[in-house]
């Protein structure tokens, strides 16, 4: 397995710190407004990662915060918490809003077909955690007081500050000619816990040492919650390129220095961002798109997924509407191509697709796609390889769909879950948004164990013309 290490600038061998287990971060999604494409493409190409390390071996813990406090509109320490922002916005109290979009970031994901993680911790849970690692920062001695403001770190304090986007100090300082900060010692220093101004009334504040009322930095609460379900050090951190210069680089800062300068992160892993129609993603502009404008044009969560798989994650990807209406057709193409394969195979088919022992023209295109997808996921070469498959005469129909379902395990594309379609199901992604609202709610209801609340959705859903039939393999929906 080779990995892009931002830090080095190489794609590198990778090697865990423990063998065969990988704790791995990710950046989660701050819950003030709508999931967006651009969030889509980056937590569906992490699920691609986890997956691929997943079958190469490794047992990995993946660990994904959700930020509903703290991250001003300003990297500069400077301007209003977005959730607070987000609560004026839709008059709604500041929980109100960060779970309903945290509700709605998770059922993007599920429409995605992304693996939830094993741990998702807000950062209003762990603010014991942050307080606890701002004090072992201050007691040795990197931080400093900013009357009225908050606790700082300063990064004057290590020599290395900045190492992971290449920041030029000294060009920075000089180019500070007005501090956004008064008081700050130095341009790159930032906030680890704020203090709440007279007058301000937060919704969320807690009392700390330094203050009868405050809030953790953006920064923290990343650190702390990593360390508190990882440890000390990670194998891999994933985030935005926007996240290199400040955020991840004031990861590294305060959790080396608490840690005694232990590595924070061995791998990190960032992707590029996702244009639309050649544009930077903006509501001004109108082209800010989220899950349901996908499913509101007839379009398959999947064939969105399809066309994020043909490009690299380092790479800028441009979203057009044509594009994905090409991939759509590409989609529906691999599901015919799927069900025909399963309908001509008969009987044996799935006990040949459980089958360990693969023949000799299965196995070369087993190593050339999982070589692809294992030399820094490139999904664009996996894919052609996919085709390929589906060309090559001297496949039987056995082979290919066999082949299929394990290239799969790291597509996520759920091609074995096209099956449940012959018995006359509907698939879920096809259906309108509101009434997949539904089956998805009634899905968290049966996680939940609420019954009562499940079977008020089916009956729901039952006076819509749905019936719904609970099977090991998840909810069968015929109309």
């Amino acid at each position: 397995m080779k990995l892009y290490n931002t830090m080095s600038r190489q794609v590198e061998e990778f090697v865990p710190l423990q063998d065969k287990k990988v704790g791995l971060y990710a950046c989660g999604f701050t819950v003030y407004d709508f999931t967006h494409l651009g969030h889509l493409r980056k937590y569906t190409m992490d699920d691609v990662l986890i997956r691929t390390l997943r079958h190469a071996g490794y047992e990995v813990t993946f660990v994904q915060n959700v930020t509903d406090v703290g991250h001003l509109a300003s990297d500069a320490d400077t301007g209003e918490d977005k959730l607070e922002k987000g609560a004026k916005k839709y008059h709604k109290s500041v929980w109100d809003v960060a779970r309903e979009f945290e509700e709605y970031f998770w059922r993007s994901m599920d429409l995605m077909g992304n693996l939830r993680p094993d741990h998702s911790t807000r950062a209003t849970e762990y603010i014991a955690e942050q307080i606890e690692l701002v004090k072992t920062l201050e007691a040795k001695g990197y931080t400093y007081i900013i009357d009225g403001d908050g606790v700082y770190f300063d990064t004057s304090k290590l020599d290395d500050y900045g190492a992971l986007a290449r920041l030029d100090i000294e060009h920075l300082k000089e180019g500070a000619r007005v501090e956004t900060v008064p008081g700050k010692r130095n341009p790159t220093d930032f906030a680890l816990w704020k203090f709440e101004r007279p007058g301000e009334d937060r919704a969320m504040s807690w009392p700390s040492p330094w203050s009868e009322r405050g809030f953790p930095g953006w920064h923290i609460e990343c650190s702390a919650m990593a360390m508190a379900k990882i440890g000390p050090q990670l194998d891999v951190h994933t985030g935005g390129i926007d996240h290199i210069p400040v955020h991840h680089a004031n990861e590294i800062a305060q959790s080396e220095a608490a840690t005694g300068k232990k590595p924070f992160v061995k791998y990190w892993v960032h992707h590029n961002f996702l244009q639309i129609e050649g544009e930077k993603m903006s509501k001004s502009l109108g082209n800010f798109y989220t899950i349901d404008d996908i499913l509101q044009r007839n379009f398959d969560p999947m064939a969105l997924r399809l066309l994020f798989l043909t490009g690299h994650y380092r790479s800028e990807m441009n979203f057009t509407w044509a594009a994905l209406e090409g991939s759509q057709k590409t989609w529906n193409r691999l599901k015919t191509k799927v069900m025909e394969l399963h309908a001509a195979g008969g009987p044996e088919t799935e006990a040949s697709a459980q089958s360990t022992s693969p023949s000799t023209g299965e196995q070369d295109y087993l190593t050339r796609f999982f070589e692809a997808m294992e030399n820094d996921l490139h999904t664009s070469e996996a894919l052609a390889v996919m085709w390929q498959v589906l060309k090559d005469e001297t496949l039987s129909n056995q082979e290919k769909l066999r082949l299929l379902y394990q290239f799969d395990q790291v597509l996520g594309l759920g091609l074995e879950k096209l099956e449940a379609d012959e018995a006359g199901s509907i698939e879920t992604k096809t259906l309108p948004a509101a009434v997949q609202k539904l089956i998805a709610d009634r899905q968290r209801a049966r996680d939940d164990k609420n019954w009562q609340r499940a079977d008020e959705l089916r009956d729901e859903l039952y006076s819509l013309g749905y019936k719904v039939e609970d099977t090991e393999s998840g909810q069968k929906v015929t109309h």
